[in-house]
């Protein structure tokens, strides 16, 4: 593997990241990558337990606010270029993505893709199970309308699980720090600008992992949240933003 990366962005997840580092831990991954958890001014024990974590390699920055997802992959994202990874892996901080599919994502990369895209929806995923309709219907039509404007079949635009050549990040055409893009933002925004400045794009077949409805599916909020992810969509779409 090139030098690599592997980053989830974690907000107040006590619950769920010790389960998301130790499945790292346990996987055939382990100790032929980097990984870095982004902890988002967590308040409910998540440092405490990515920091127990340390002795195994597992490194952490933590935003001294909350600032959102998208502005914790821009610290990932930083963190990667200055250190001179080749490749970063964004995964799911609430346990959705198995990292025993991280090869999957990084082969093509190898291969010279620049923007590897997991998708649920692929023959060869794994089964949805216990995903709720509405996110069922949510996350077809995302896709459908980032084909639409990109001119290119996309399946899952939404699936966080996914891998980028670093190296297109010094395109000025893709201008992934700007303000608007901290919360749900910056990841449609970066798919969207690679497609359409003609960066050789890859869909992979990945599982998603949904846990028990008691543990919470998602931080999201149901329209605050879902226009977040999707106006990067309209606002490239339609000229109004670069």
């Amino acid at each position: 593997m090139n030098k690599v990366l592997v980053s989830p962005p974690a907000f107040n997840e006590k619950v769920k990241i010790t389960n998301v580092i130790q499945r790292f831990l346990a996987s055939s991954v382990y100790q032929k990558v980097d990984y870095l958890i982004v902890d988002d001014c967590s308040t409910d024990g998540t440092t405490e337990a990515i920091e127990r974590f340390k002795p195994q390699g597992v490194k952490t920055i933590r935003h001294a606010e909350h600032r959102g997802v998208g502005a914790a992959i821009k610290t990932a994202l930083q963190y990667a270029l200055d250190q001179g990874y080749e490749t970063l892996v964004i995964m799911a901080g609430n346990d959705k993505d198995n990292p025993n599919e991280i090869p999957a994502l990084i082969a093509p990369i190898e291969e010279g893709y620049d923007f590897v895209q997991g998708s649920r929806y692929l023959q060869g995923a794994g089964p949805l199970g216990d995903m709720p309709y509405y996110r069922k219907l949510a996350t077809r039509l995302h896709p459908w309308l980032m084909s639409f404007f990109t001119n290119t079949k996309i399946t899952d635009s939404t699936n966080g699980f996914r891998a980028i050549r670093l190296s297109i990040l010094k395109d000025e055409r893709i201008d992934w720090r700007q303000g608007w893009l901290n919360a749900y933002e910056l990841e449609p925004y970066l798919l969207f600008k690679a497609i359409k400045l003609g960066y050789r794009f890859k869909e992979v077949a990945v599982t998603k992992i949904y846990p028990p409805k008691k543990l919470g599916y998602t931080k999201m909020k149901p329209w605050s949240g879902w226009w977040s992810i999707l106006r990067p969509v309209f606002y490239l779409g339609l000229g109004i933003k670069k």
